[in-house]
């Protein structure tokens, strides 16, 4: 998966997450949610910048381990 895919993906569940438990107990939690995913936003960014510079070293994930 690439940068774009996984910060599509994370859209996704952050929408889903929000209009799901808004319905279910309202904005309190749903801003709660946002903050949390803001920060699942920017733990992305920042391993993308530290890949790029050299001091993150990451394998491609194999999804299909195990089966």
């Amino acid at each position: 998966m690439d940068k774009n895919g996984v910060t599509g993906s994370i859209k996704e569940v952050k929408g889903a997450a929000e209009d799901a438990i808004g319905w279910a107990v309202g904005d309190k939690v749903v801003d709660k949610i946002r903050n949390y995913t803001s920060g699942l936003s920017d733990a992305v960014r920042d391993a993308e910048a530290m890949k790029s510079a050299g001091l993150l070293v990451a394998s491609p994930i194999n999804w299909n381990a195990g089966r």
